[in-house]
């Protein structure tokens, strides 16, 4: 048994780090930034800074209950540690929606990609082929997908640094090298703080999936060491590459009076800084960081449904089953890859609309463990430090997290509403199974 859970430990920090940033699709960055340049008045680089220390507080927390609880699960174990089984369940179940949902987006995505690549093959097709390499991959071992992983996010890095050159480029070209040396992406010459709270917990959104490395634990050499550093690094290698991308959109596009649809301004961002032939390598680009981001996503997802499986009776027998040869929860890997392939009668905005919810509640409740375990349970509230770590820390994290609420889809909050009460009818219906098996005995 030993020498088996040890042949599981492939992972090292650089991969688990690589598949964090997979994970969390750094090329939204083009996507999202006519919306929030809008909304923050041409501050966009400013608000992902803001957005960035804000995760960090909640990234703290992760970091510091993985280090009690280095088995995988996430928010589901931690928050069953501490505030029993029950807890955990909800946290757990609230949390597997996104987990779900997000690889069948991955696959609408690509799907979308794809029939702008190859317009001549059905969307149903392309969407079809995609999951099936998806799940394939995913069901060989964890150390070949973080291997794939390194080609897949560093593709759409390398653009993005070219995308950088030609912005340097063509600005000291026109204006000279003074319009590169400037500040002004960070203020733009404005000085409202509101505007850069709401673009701000817009962007936060961008991080989710950081946590999603703690689902690896199993598969990690050291977790209890290794683990929390992958979440840091995972969230800020993150925010670095948000914030870079940013700031050099924002200093080719002070505004977004260059956009003729500011909602959608990734192919006119590439276009006008790279021509036609560079915006088609984009695409290819972003379809490769979308492939990343499946691989990721379907790991983590399947990962957390083994482990939230393992402790029902019910489920146990098929969704806890390891495979033998490559220690991959095998049947929690082909039935989410079944789950992807719903993205053929799914739409974009539908599908979009729906994440955000489980992730929002994990975030609380970890947040909500740090302060319950280290500054209620074990009374770490005797000196400066320890109050900022137990109580100040995880209490911003806590408010960075209620900002995101406020934001958050009311799709999402009425499908994460619906999915919260189904997991709370399954343990009302386990707690009255119980008794009645306890009673009758």
């Amino acid at each position: 048994m030993d020498k088996n859970n040890h042949s599981r430990k492939q992972l090292s920090l650089l991969q688990v780090v690589i598949i964090g940033i997979a994970y969390m699709t750094p090329m939204t960055v083009f996507d999202t930034f006519g919306i929030v340049s809008g909304v923050t008045v041409g501050r966009v680089p400013l608000a992902y800074l803001i957005a960035l220390v804000a995760v960090l507080f909640t990234a703290q927390s992760y970091g510091r209950l993985v280090k009690i609880y280095p088995s995988a699960g996430s928010a589901y174990s931690y928050t069953r540690h501490i505030f029993g089984r029950h807890s955990g369940f909800m946290v757990g179940w609230s949390s597997l929606l996104d987990y779900l949902l997000l690889p069948m987006i991955n696959s609408l995505l690509a799907g979308i990609y794809l029939r702008s690549l190859f317009p001549e093959v059905p969307g149903w097709i392309s969407i079809l082929i995609f999951t099936a390499l998806v799940t394939y991959l995913n069901c060989c071992r964890i150390k070949l997908l973080a291997n794939a992983n390194v080609l897949f996010v560093g593709l759409p890095v390398l653009l993005m640094m070219a995308f950088i050159y030609m912005v340097v480029h063509d600005l000291t070209t026109t204006a000279g090298i003074h319009r590169v040396m400037t500040t002004a992406p960070l203020f733009n010459g404005q000085h409202s703080v509101m505007p850069l709270i709401s673009g701000a917990a817009i962007l936060c959104f961008s991080y989710l999936g950081f946590d999603a490395v703690t689902t690896l634990s199993g598969e990690t050499q050291r977790p209890h060491t290794l683990i929390p550093k992958a979440i840091f690094y995972t969230a800020l290698s993150g925010g670095i590459i948000f914030f870079i991308a940013a700031w050099f959109i924002q200093l080719y596009y002070p505004d977004n009076s260059a956009f003729k649809n500011p909602t959608e301004a990734m192919p006119e961002i590439v276009l006008y800084v790279g021509g036609r032939i560079f915006q088609t390598l984009f695409l290819v680009a972003i379809l490769f960081n979308t492939f990343a981001s499946a691989l990721a996503s379907h790991a983590s997802a399947a990962r957390l449904l083994h482990i939230m499986s393992k402790d029902n009776r019910f489920t146990a027998p098929l969704f806890g089953y390891l495979d033998p040869v490559t220690n991959t929860p095998l049947y929690c890997v082909l039935f989410t890859g079944l789950l992807s392939l719903s993205a053929i009668f799914f739409n974009l905005d539908t599908a979009v609309s729906l994440i955000s919810f489980g992730a929002l509640v994990a975030f609380s409740a970890v947040n909500i463990c740090v302060i319950a375990r280290f500054a209620v349970k074990e009374q770490g509230l005797n000196s400066m430090r320890n109050i900022l770590r137990n109580l100040i820390s995880p209490a911003a994290g806590l408010a960075s997290v209620a900002f995101m609420w406020v934001n958050l889809d009311h799709d999402a909050f009425v499908l994460g509403s619906v999915w919260a009460v189904i997991g709370l009818g399954w343990v009302v219906y386990s707690c009255m199974s119980k008794s009645a098996t306890t009673v009758s005995e």
